[in-house]
């Protein structure tokens, strides 16, 4: 694999507690993802860490993105959830895209055409508030459920952490590598996901003035 990563990076959600982004930063960490809800629109699916984890990400330095991790089964939900992540967006602005996490097994269970219309369902909405938008799942389903169109159109995030790199999807394509979910970073308490970032989001995004919401 000779692909050669430009950016380091960590994505986080409450399930990591309260991190300190200082440390993180120190630790060679370029950016980081963070989850900013789930599911349908409720209060309660707001992640409880995601204003403090954007504030001190920002205040580190460190580049930031964000996904939503996704319950729906239907385009119109898939529609309603992107709604919903862009109400938290507001104010906000990012150097990394914003993504689109669909990796359920109930999702799994659903049709390739039925996959692919709510990513494009869902990341169109974003596209059309101003983002860089793109989609994040694991190696397989990339392949079982989702149309090879998908990669090419949006920013890709792939997970597989055997220590192989994606097979599912070309490697030109693959912008972003989840490659360890196990990952110890400084800063953090106990396991953090780990990425390698192949494509110079920052400098993309800013040529074209998107994510600023």
């Amino acid at each position: 694999m000779a692909k050669t990563a430009i950016y380091k990076l960590i994505d986080v959600s409450h399930n990591n507690g309260v991190i300190d982004f200082e440390k993180v930063k120190a630790a060679g960490i370029d950016g980081v993802i963070i989850r900013d809800d789930y599911g349908i629109k409720s209060s309660k699916q707001i992640d409880r860490q995601w204003e403090n984890n954007y504030t001190k990400a920002k205040a580190a330095g460190l580049l930031v993105g964000a996904y939503h991790y996704s319950y729906a089964t239907t385009v119109a939900g898939a529609k309603n959830e992107a709604a919903f992540m862009l109400e938290q967006l507001k104010g906000k602005s990012f150097e990394l895209p914003i993504y689109y996490d669909i990796e359920e097994k109930k999702q799994a269970a659903l049709s390739k055409s039925l996959c692919t219309q709510m990513v494009q369902a869902f990341c169109n909405t974003l596209e059309n508030a101003g983002a860089w938008a793109g989609v994040y799942s694991y190696d397989s389903f990339f392949a079982s459920n989702l149309d090879s169109s998908i990669p090419s159109r949006y920013a890709t995030w792939v997970a597989r952490v055997e220590n192989v790199f994606p097979t599912s999807v070309d490697e030109s394509l693959v912008a972003m590598w989840q490659y360890l979910w196990k990952g110890a970073v400084n800063g953090v308490s106990g396991d953090v996901d780990l990425n390698y970032c192949y494509k110079d989001y920052p400098k993309l995004i800013e040529k074209v003035g998107l994510n600023r919401f």
